[in-house]
C-alpha cells in the first residue's frame, strides 16, 4: 500500500482524531536525540554591526524537552548535551568547518601507536576558581572510566588504559591498542572537563542509594563561556556569562532555556519576541516561521539517524525475518515527503553521508508489502501478531508511529502506540521494557565507530545506546577490529562488512537522516548549531 501526500495527511487527521495514545505525561526533551532538526543564523544580519547588535541581554531558548542531567559523564541525550556543551569544554573541538581544532589542549602529538601527548592551555580556571591542569584532566577521565560511576559515555574512552600526568600542562593518553578516532572522541562532550572539587564532592555523595552524578548533575562546574545559575526541572535552566572566561567572553549576559513542549507555543513565543531561538521546529511550521518577518528556520544537514528499533530479546522480534518484514513495510520516501516535508534523506544504513565509514555499497531496504508478507509467513506469523510501539513526545515521531501502525495492518500486525515523556522513555527503553520504539542517534564524532559501536556492540546494551539489545559475535568482532585498525582504508572495509551484516540482521529499521531545523529570531547573530544538533552560544549577540 502506498500513500499520496494528500491521502497521507488525511490519514494523519483521521487517525489522530480517533486514536487514543497512551501518554505518560511530562514535558521533557535525545545521541540519543529526541528528533529535532537545526539552524545556523550567523548570516541573518551584518556581522560585526555594533550599531545594530550590542552585547548583553538574556538569550531565551524554547525547547521541546528538558535536560536529563548536567553531568557530561552521566547522560547521553541531546537535550542535556545542548546545555552541557556551553558549560563544559573538551580538550579537542571541531571548528565551524567540522575540522579538529585545539580546545583546552593547545596542541597534541602522537608519540607512538599507543601514546598521545597533549599540551594544555595554562592560566585557565573553572567557574569555582579551581585551576585547570593535567591533574584535573586525569581526574575527569579516571571518573568516566570508573565502573562505580557507570558512565554511559565510557565506551568512548574504554581503550584508554592510563591517563598519565607528565607535568602541570602536559598529559598523555595511553591506549590498549592503536585507536585512530581518539581525537574525534575527545571532541565529544562526554569528555567535558569538570571541576576537580565537584568530582570530589560527587564521590563523597555516592553512599547508600545516592548514585554518581547527584552533585555534578544538578550543579555543574566547568571552564566554558557560561556558568550554571539554576534549574527548575520541567520548567527552565538559567546560565550566566563567565566573565573570567579564558577566551573571548560570551556577548549575552544570561541564557534562559525554557521547556515548551507544544510546537505552536514555541513558534508563538519566537514570533512574539518571547524567545530568540526555538528547537525541534516541526517541518510543517517552517513556512510559517519563515513568513513571519521576524525569524527564519535554519536547516542544517545532520549526522543523526531516525530509526525504528526492535527488542531483539523478545519474541517475535528475536526472529530476524520478522524484523526484516517490518522494515520492508516502511515507505521511507513517503514518510520524508509527507511527515518531514522533504527535510531529510532516506537512511540506507546507520551511518549518514559525510561521516567516516559511510558507504553506498549496501542494498537499501525497499518498500515491499508483498515481500514483507512472505517473510512473516516464513517466520511462522502468517496471521500476524499484536505488539506495541513506543515513541517520545515528538510530533513527527508520533506521526511516523501512526503511519507505521496503519501499514502494519496490511501484515495483520496489530500495533498499539504509547507516547511517553522523554525521561521516562529513555529510562524504560534502556531497561528493555519495550517491543518496538522510535528513536534517533546523533553522530557527534563524525566517525563510524561512534555510529556503530554504541548502537550494535553487545557490550553496549541499554543506556549506552544499544536499546535493541542486539547481540552478534560476528558484528562484535568487526566493530572491535574497526577500533583497532590504524589504516583508514582498511577500517572503511571493516565497516562496510559490518554495515552489511547489521543490515541483514535488521536490529532496527533505518528510516531517515533528518535535517536539523531551528527557529532563530532575526535579532540574533552568531548562533551556530552543528550537524549533531548541538548549540554553540558563545558568539551570539542580540540586537536591541
Amino acid at each position: 500500500m502506498t500513500f499520496s501526500k494528500k491521502s497521507l495527511w488525511l490519514l494523519f487527521l483521521t487517525l489522530t482524531l480517533t486514536l487514543v495514545l497512551a501518554a505518560c505525561g511530562g514535558d521533557k526533551k535525545e545521541e540519543t536525540d529526541n528528533g529535532g532538526t537545526s539552524n545556523n543564523n550567523e548570516g541573518s544580519q551584518s556581522e560585526g554591526s555594533e550599531t545594530a547588535t550590542e552585547a548583553g541581554g538574556d538569550l531565551i531558548i524554547a525547547e521541546l524537552s528538558d535536560a536529563q542531567s548536567l553531568d557530561p559523564h552521566g547522560s547521553n541525550d541531546v537535550s542535556s548535551s545542548n546545555v552541557q556543551s556551553n558549560i563544559y569544554e573538551t580538550l579537542v573541538v571541531r571548528d565551524a568547518n567540522g575540522d579538529l581544532a585545539p580546545g583546552l589542549a593547545e596542541s597534541w602529538t602522537q608519540v607512538d601507536d599507543l601514546t598521545w601527548e597533549f599540551k594544555l592551555r595554562s592560566g585557565i580556571t573553572f567557574h569555582d576558581g579551581e585551576a585547570f591542569n593535567a591533574d584535573a584532566v586525569k581526574k575527569n577521565f579516571d571518573r568516566v572510566l570508573d565502573p562505580e560511576v557507570g558512565s554511559p559515555r565510557a565506551f568512548l574512552y574504554e581503550m584508554v588504559t592510563e591517563v598519565k600526568v607528565v607535568d602541570e600542562t602536559t598529559v598523555q593518553f595511553i591506549t590498549e591498542y592503536p585507536f585512530s578516532p581518539l581525537l574525534a572522541h575527545l571532541t565529544h562532550n562526554g569528555g567535558g572537563i569538570i571541576s576537580p572539587k565537584s568530582i570530589d564532592a560527587d564521590y563523597a555523595a555516592m553512599t547508600g542509594d545516592t548514585a554518581a552524578g547527584s552533585v555534578i548533575g544538578t550543579n555543574p562546574v566547568g571552564t566554558g563561556p557560561f556558568k550554571f545559575v539554576s534549574w527548575a526541572p520541567g520548567n527552565e535552566i538559567k546560565l550566566e556569562k563567565f566573565a573570567e572566561y579564558w577566551d573571548t567572553p560570551a556577548h549575552v549576559d544570561t541564557v534562559t532555556i525554557k521547556v515548551v513542549p507544544e510546537m505552536a507555543t514555541r513558534v508563538a513565543e519566537l514570533q512574539s519576541g518571547n524567545a530568540h531561538i526555538i528547537g525541534t521546529v516541526e517541518p510543517n511550521q517552517v513556512a510559517n516561521v519563515n513568513a513571519s518577518g521576524v525569524a527564519t528556520v535554519d536547516e542544517t544537514p545532520s549526522t543523526s539517524l531516525t530509526y525504528i528499533g526492535f527488542n531483539t530479546q523478545k519474541a517475535p522480534f528475536d526472529n530476524k525475518l520478522v524484523r526484516q518484514a517490518i522494515s520492508k513495510a516502511i515507505d521511507r520516501q513517503t514518510l520524508i515527503d509527507g511527515i518531514y516535508e522533504g527535510f531529510g534523506i532516506p537512511a540506507i544504513s546507520p551511518i549518514s553521508p559525510g561521516v567516516f565509514g559511510y558507504t553506498e555499497d549496501v542494498t537499501p531496504t525497499e518498500f515491499d508489502l508483498e515481500g514483507a508478507k512472505a517473510l512473516l509467513a516464513e517466520a511462522g506469523y502468517p496471521d500476524g501478531f499484536k505488539t506495541t510501539i513506543w515513541t517520545n513526545d515528538n510530533p513527527a515521531r508520533q506521526n511516523v508511529a501512526i503511519v507505521l501502525q496503519q501499514a502494519l495492518k496490511e501484515l495483520n500486525i496489530d500495533v498499539n502506540i504509547e507516547v511517553m515523556e522523554w525521561g521516562a522513555y529513555l529510562e524504560k527503553t534502556a531497561a528493555g521494557e519495550h517491543d518496538m520504539f522510535i528513536l534517533g542517534w546523533s553522530n557527534a564524532t563524525g566517525d563510524a565507530d561512534y555510529g556503530l559501536y554504541a548502537l550494535f556492540h553487545s557490550s553496549q546494551h541499554g543506556d549506552p545506546g544499544n536499546r535493541s539489545f542486539f547481540t552478534s559475535t560476528e558484528v562484535d568482532q568487526l566493530l572491535d577490529a574497526g577500533r583497532r585498525e590504524a589504516d583508514q582504508d582498511a577500517r572503511q572495509g571493516i565497516y562496510n562488512d559490518a554495515i552489511k551484516m547489521i543490515s541483514d540482521e535488521a536490529p532496527m529499521a533505518f528510516v531517515l537522516h533528518p535535517s536539523v531545523l531551528t527557529g532563530v529570531s532575526d535579532k540574533v547573530t552568531g548562533f551556530r548549531v552543528t550537524s549533531d544538533s548541538i548549540y554553540h552560544l558563545k558568539d551570539v549577540k542580540i540586537s536591541q
